[in-house]
């Protein structure tokens, strides 16, 4: 990529894109206690002391867990340009010498931050709960399913030009566990059909949840997995790209 290419994202714009963010209270609680709660209440269960992989049921549901506290931050942070919008500052933008995917940029790197940060409070709850696993394990899917959560970072900010500032929000939690549930984040594909199994490695949180719990299973398709990550952070970014591109085009 050429330095045209992200001319004008910078350190400063960084700051400005977390600290708005993070001043969302509702979002910042809801992405950071939901996974956690649902942790405690999956990740205690009878059988949760079954082998699975180098660990046991509650470490497989808690890189799960995770992975969905991920994917509601990264999403949110993302879906954060809604509220820009009907506030007329991406049309603003158009104003500045900021190139689009500059700023689809900024968005991206303000969202891994805030879901690095989910990842890491549902891990902390983790370290005082029943979930074995290696140490080195621990270390792979935190840092897989962080780093993989660029996918949600990018639906956030296509789906917050697509959908009003009041509702975008809404709409995304309810989605987000349906696509949880039907990409086998959590229930194992191995509880499926196949035919409900080959919808799963089409959605977009197939690959993220295939790619984290792999450390830990040493099972699942992994060319297959970076595929579909690959391929939906493209397609995400891309739309999300466009849509600025046809805002900033209307000043």
């Amino acid at each position: 990529m050429t330095s045209t290419t992200f001319r004008g994202l910078n350190p400063t714009m960084i700051r400005i894109e977390l600290r708005r963010v993070l001043r969302n209270r509702r979002t910042a609680i809801f992405t950071l206690i939901m996974p956690v709660v649902l942790f405690e209440i999956f990740g205690s269960g009878p059988q949760t002391d079954d082998r699975v992989g180098d660990g046991n049921v509650t470490a497989y549901i808690l890189v799960s867990m995770a992975v969905y506290g991920a994917m509601l931050a990264a999403t949110a942070a993302g879906a954060s340009v809604s509220l820009e919008r009907a506030a007329g500052w991406s049309r603003q933008l158009r104003l500045t010498p900021l190139a689009p995917a500059a700023y689809i940029a900024s968005k991206v790197l303000s969202a891994l931050v805030i879901s690095g940060t989910s990842v890491a409070v549902v891990f902390a709850v983790g370290t005082t709960s029943k979930a074995q696993m290696p140490t080195a394990t621990w270390v792979q899917t935190a840092l897989i399913a962080w780093v993989c959560s660029m996918v949600f970072a990018a639906f956030g900010l296509f789906m917050g030009y697509l959908l009003p500032s009041e509702n975008v929000m809404q709409a995304l939690g309810p989605g987000l566990a349906l696509m949880s549930f039907a990409g086998g984040l959590f229930i194992p594909l191995s509880q499926y059909n196949h035919v409900f199994r080959a919808i799963a490695k089409v959605t977009p949180v197939y690959g993220v949840g295939e790619l984290a719990r792999y450390p830990l299973v040493h099972d699942g398709r992994l060319a297959g997995a970076v595929v579909n990550v690959l391929a939906w952070t493209l397609l995400f970014g891309a739309g999300a790209a466009l849509r600025f591109r046809r805002d900033t085009a209307r000043v």
